[in-house]
C-alpha cells in the first residue's frame, strides 16, 4: 500500500500554519519578551515593575473572576434544577427559551448594554422609582466593580446552565422519582441527586468561563474606568500609554499562570475521579 502520510500532513498544514503563526509564535514571543529588558538582555525587571504597580489589580482580577465563577455557577444549576424537575411546563419553556439570549452577544455588546442599565439613572434604577420602590436621587449607579460582575455573570451563566441542563436532562428519572416517591423536595433532589452527577460537566463549563472572564478586556474598561481595575486593562494601558510590550506581557505571563492554575486544579480532579474506586 503506498505511504499516506505525506497527503496527510498537507491536509494538516494550513491548519498547523495557522496555529504557529496565529498562537504559538504570539505565545512564545510575549514569554520571551516578558523576561527580556529594554536594552535586551534577560532581566526580571519587568516581573518586579508588575508586582510593584499592579498587585492590587491583580488580587481585584482574581476576586472579580472567582465570585462571577461562582454566582455563574450557582445560577446554572438552578436554571439546570428548574428546566429538569419544574412542574409548571409553560415556566420551563419560557425560561428554556429567555436564558440563552446573552449566549449570542458579544461581551462589548453587553458591557454597552449594561453601562444604559446599570447607570445611576439608568433602566433599572428608573424602573425601581417608577414602582415606587426606592427614591432614583438617593441611588447610585453599579458602574463599579458590582457591573462588572453582574456583566459577567449574565454573560456566562447560560454558557454554563447550557451544559448543566444539557448533562441533568440526561440522567436517569428513576432515581428523581424515587426521592420525589419518598417525600424528597425540589432542592434536595438538586443538591443531593443532580448536582453531584454533573460535577464533572459543571466544573469543565466554570473552568471555561473563568478563563473567558479572565481574559476579557471591554467589560472593565467600559463598566468601569476607576482603579482598581482588571489587568487586561493595565496591559492595553502599558501598552497605548507606554508601549512598555514588557511589563504588558509580564501582566500576561501572570494570566497564564492563572488561568494554568485553574487547568491544574480540573486535571487533579479528573485524575482523582478517575483513581477512585
Amino acid at each position: 500500500m503506498p505511504d499516506r502520510r505525506p497527503l496527510s500532513l498537507l491536509l494538516v498544514a494550513p491548519a498547523l500554519v495557522m496555529v504557529l503563526a496565529l498562537f504559538v509564535y504570539p505565545l512564545g514571543y510575549s514569554l520571551v519578551s516578558a523576561f527580556t529588558a529594554r536594552d535586551g538582555q534577560p532581566s526580571l525587571d519587568n516581573f518586579v515593575k508588575t508586582f510593584d504597580l499592579y498587585t492590587t489589580d491583580i488580587v481585584f482580577t482574581l476576586v472579580i473572576v472567582a465570585v462571577s465563577t461562582a454566582l455563574s455557577g450557582l445560577f446554572a444549576a438552578a436554571i439546570g434544577g428548574y428546566l429538569v424537575l419544574g412542574a409548571h411546563p409553560a415556566a420551563v419553556t419560557l425560561l428554556k427559551w429567555l436564558y440563552r439570549w446573552p449566549l449570542f452577544i458579544p461581551f462589548i455588546v453587553a458591557a454597552q448594554c449594561m453601562r444604559t442599565f446599570l447607570a445611576k439613572n439608568g433602566m433599572l434604577n428608573n424602573t425601581l422609582d417608577t414602582l415606587g420602590l426606592v427614591d432614583v436621587t438617593r441611588l447610585s449607579g453599579l458602574l463599579d466593580w458590582r457591573g462588572i460582575i453582574v456583566t459577567f455573570v449574565w454573560k456566562e451563566t447560560p454558557f454554563v446552565a447550557l451544559l448543566v441542563s444539557g448533562a441533568m436532562a440526561a440522567l436517569d428519572r428513576a432515581s428523581i422519582e424515587a426521592a420525589r416517591n419518598l417525600g424528597a423536595g425540589g432542592m434536595r433532589i438538586l443538591v443531593e441527586i443532580l448536582l453531584p452527577q454533573v460535577t464533572s460537566v459543571m466544573t469543565v463549563g466554570l473552568i471555561l468561563a473563568f478563563v473567558t472572564m479572565l481574559s476579557v478586556l471591554s467589560v472593565p474598561i467600559m463598566i468601569s474606568g476607576g482603579s482598581p481595575t482588571m489587568i487586561t486593562v493595565d496591559m492595553a494601558f502599558r501598552v497605548n500609554a507606554y508601549s512598555d510590550y514588557g511589563v504588558a506581557n509580564a501582566l500576561g505571563v501572570v494570566s497564564y499562570l492563572i488561568a494554568g492554575l485553574a487547568a491544574w486544579v480540573y486535571i487533579r480532579r479528573n485524575v482523582a475521579g478517575e483513581g477512585a474506586p
